[in-house]
């Protein structure tokens, strides 16, 4: 199956969708979501799935049980990867993310001892800037206000620290190439560049032990 970007159409779906986020809206129109946003991403995965492992997206559908947003609909479309990746559609472009966005307390400690420690903190921080070379962003999530409990607030990597998740993450506004091969080309740069970081997370955080 051969992928050729999302043609604007896909981006009009999701203005409009953002205009009348509504059942109404959703079932005149699933047809076109079907056939210009994920049809494609179906195509994306499987050009992509050879080197980064087989793909899943996400359902259309928000889950509205404890939001105030009660809109039914994501006004974007999401896929993961099981090699390691997220890729997301909107009508604001295209945007891609690696690493570990949520850490959950075991996941936490075993970050933070990484990091703070001399060996294993020095290789993160030449990750990061190795990665932010190539062009995504590195980011934390959630950051503490002050350093840890345990960690004194002058530790040369505080800021690290003080994240309770770290990912890659990588955005581009709409343009004409994003209906071309060239989508394709930037994802996959996102991805090899972006790996160092989730391999590092991989061998010194890991997944949770204690999540059901």
């Amino acid at each position: 199956m051969t992928f050729h970007g999302w043609q604007a159409e896909a981006l009009e779906f999701y203005e409009h969708l953002e205009a009348d986020n509504s059942k109404t809206f959703w079932t005149a129109h699933k047809a076109v979501y079907e056939q210009v946003v994920r049809e494609p991403m179906v195509e994306l995965l499987e050009r992509l799935e050879p080197e980064f492992g087989p793909g899943k997206i996400f359902r259309p559908n928000r889950d509205v049980r404890f939001s105030a947003d009660k809109s039914p609909y994501k006004t974007h479309i999401g896929a993961f990867l099981e090699a390691g990746g997220y890729v997301q559609l909107s009508a604001d472009g295209l945007a891609c993310g690696n690493g570990m966005y949520h850490l959950a307390p075991d996941q936490l400690d075993r970050y933070r001892t990484a990091v703070a420690e001399d060996v294993t903190g020095a290789e993160l921080e030449r990750v990061v800037e190795r990665v932010r070379k190539a062009g995504p962003e590195v980011v934390g999530r959630d950051a503490l206000k002050t350093a840890p409990r345990g960690y004194p607030k002058d530790h040369p990597r505080i800021e690290l620290l003080r994240y309770k998740g770290l990912i890659a993450w990588q955005e581009w506004e709409p343009a004409a190439w994003l209906g071309t091969a060239e989508a394709l080309k930037r994802i996959t740069g996102f991805l090899r560049s972006s790996q160092p970081l989730k391999e590092w997370l991989d061998g010194h955080v890991g997944p949770s032990e204690t999540a059901g």
